[in-house]
């Protein structure tokens, strides 16, 4: 038979990689064990997929996940049957609650011993069900093709999400005549209802003083600049998602109408939310909150809501909404924009324009008050924090993309000093299992490679997922590690004090703090192949940062701050 014919004599394994080539893959993300081989020996002939070796599953899977959430293509893993998975459900756990399009594959044990429940074997499918779209183990050869299609379009379609895949070794290796014609890319911009629309227009125009709370679909689905034209249109101000939920950038951090991240504690959100009438959502959960406070409700009854999503689920999940738009996030912004420009009367265009420069003013006033709260840290050593952000964010290329997993430290104060000029670069934690963010930008730059890459982690986040420093050196994926080094797991000691729990409020800890001794993270990245140092100074870390980015090889730069704690955990 005709080698491109549609049925070709293949064995699993090649019929794997054959479709996941034609579908656009590049990259493979593994740890291989026994269970692998016929897949990982297959390679050898398909040049067009890269194995991207890791040396533990935490940080091979955030790895693929950095990739697909950058390039908004597949990412695939490949893990060492239950043993691999385990290590890495952390990571898929994260993948699930930001909705990253993986495929998570894992070897299975022989068909012909599983009765006999060998070494290695388990029940994987109802281990990574709860936080898939889809799992499946496959029993026959001849379905390898249809799962391999079911589970690039299942992945991609929204709400986007992993998709996990057991395939038996024998299922692997074994040769069959298979149908490996590759699918059409499905078209999901599906338009919302006219109808639908107009409720939320009715609401819009008339509403005396609206916020538009944003979430990461939004950059997700390549609509940021229709959201910006409703916010310039309608005069709202803009929040982000909360500091621990945030995700992506959907809105420029530089726009005058932008107002930083949301509250985290329900009273305070309530309090943030008071003086407004309306409340139009965009791609984001409402709300996904942290640790519970009283009042429960953060949304202030008074507040009429409007939400736009692609995903169902999300709208009245916990709210009544008075205009509900379902469909494709980028045409529905889009249409509700023209809409909104047609109907408004000329007094309602005003009120929205003299809204919007109200908001800049006080927003510029905002920026100048952080900045001078700075300059007066400047002198403290161990750094602060703050000022540990604002040496960096003084020489960030407009391209640059940053990953952040050090929540007390970053306090996503890039945004803040409006230091990033890009929206599409920026990814903060959704699921807060530990060790994502380090393998995370790893996947970012092989997705960007022509762009600068920034992780800004904290010492014992990256502790969790260490062991990709040696694939970033292995493979030269020149990722500007930054680890801001507070010794201690210092969100937990601002959450108990915040809960009132009596020990934390005198200061007296157990197992919170990373020291006696402190971990010698510039050894570790040394002994793993990435040149590492220690900066103490904000002018010395400018310059160091600035290298890096510019360079061309991986670079750990490890900053000691202060060690006291904030009261409180905010974003203000």
């Amino acid at each position: 038979m005709p080698e491109n014919a549609r049925y070709q004599q293949i064995s699993g394994s090649d019929a794997i990689l054959q479709l996941l080539a034609d579908a656009g893959v590049r990259y493979l993300f593994g740890n291989p064990g026994t269970t692998e081989l016929p897949l990982v020996d297959a390679l050898v002939d398909h040049p067009q997929i890269d194995y991207i070796l890791g040396l533990q599953e935490v940080p091979v899977m955030a790895m693929a996940d950095g990739y697909a959430q950058a390039s908004r293509t597949p990412g695939v893993v490949n893990l060492h049957t239950c043993c691999g998975l385990g290590n890495a459900m952390g990571m898929l756990y994260n993948a699930y609650r930001e909705g990253t399009p993986l495929i998570v594959t894992a070897g299975q044990q022989d068909r012909r011993l599983m009765l006999e429940e060998p070494i290695l074997w388990g029940d994987m499918v109802s281990v990574a069900r709860p936080w898939t779209k889809w799992s499946y183990e496959v029993i026959r050869v001849e379905d390898v093709p249809t799962m391999i299609r079911r589970a690039i379009q299942t992945a991609l379609t929204p709400p986007t999400g992993p998709v996990f895949l057991s395939i038996p070794i024998d299922i692997q290796a074994e040769i069959a005549e298979l149908d490996v014609e590759p699918s059409a890319p499905l078209n999901d911009r599906v338009r919302p209802p006219v109808a639908a629309l107009q409720q939320a227009v009715d609401v819009l125009r008339t509403a005396k003083n609206p916020l538009i709370c944003v979430g990461s679909r939004i950059t997700e689905r390549d609509a940021v600049a229709e959201l910006v034209r409703v916010a310039e249109r309608i005069g709202a101000e803009v929040l982000s998602e909360a500091g621990t939920t945030h995700g992506r950038l959907g809105f420029p951090a530089d726009h005058p109408l932008y107002g930083g991240g949301m509250p985290l504690w329900s009273h305070d959100v309530r309090d943030r939310l008071g003086d407004y009438d309306v409340l139009l959502v965009a791609g984001m959960d409402v709300v996904r909150q942290y640790v519970y406070h009283k009042p429960a409700r953060p949304i202030p009854e008074h507040i009429r809501m409007v939400q736009i999503d692609e995903d169902q689920w999300q709208l009245n999940k916990n709210y009544p909404l008075a205009a509900a738009v379902l469909g494709d996030s980028k045409t529905s912004l889009a249409e509700l924009e023209v809409m909104l420009a047609d109907q408004m009367t000329a007094e309602e265009a005003a009120a929205a324009q003299s809204r919007a420069a109200r908001w800049a003013e006080t927003h510029e006033q905002t920026r100048q008050q952080l900045r001078a709260d700075i300059d007066g840290q400047r002198d403290e050593r161990p750094l602060t924090p703050a000022v540990m952000m604002e040496s960096m964010a003084r020489v960030l290329p407009d391209d640059v993309a940053v990953v952040e997993e050090a929540v007390t430290s970053t306090g996503t104060m890039f945004e803040r000093l409006a230091a990033l000029r890009n929206t599409s670069g920026y990814f903060g934690h959704r699921g807060w299992a530990l060790g994502w963010g380090l393998g995370l930008s790893i996947g970012v730059q092989l997705a960007w490679p022509e762009r600068p890459v920034l992780a800004v982690l904290g010492e014992g986040a990256s502790m969790y997922g260490i062991q990709g420093l040696w694939t970033a050196a292995r493979y030269n994926i020149p990722v500007t590690f930054v680890i801001a080094n507070n010794a201690q797991y210092q969100i937990l000691k601002i959450g108990a004090r915040q809960m009132g729990l009596p020990a934390a409020q005198a200061g007296r800890f157990v197992g919170l703090d990373i020291n006696a001794p402190e971990v010698d993270i510039v050894g570790i990245a040394r002994a793993l192949g990435v040149a590492a140092e220690t900066v103490t100074e904000p002018d010395e870390l400018s310059d160091r940062v600035a290298e890096s980015l510019a360079g061309d090889a991986p670079r750990l730069i490890n900053v000691p701050i202060r060690r006291t704690q904030p009261e409180r955990l905010g974003y203000a």
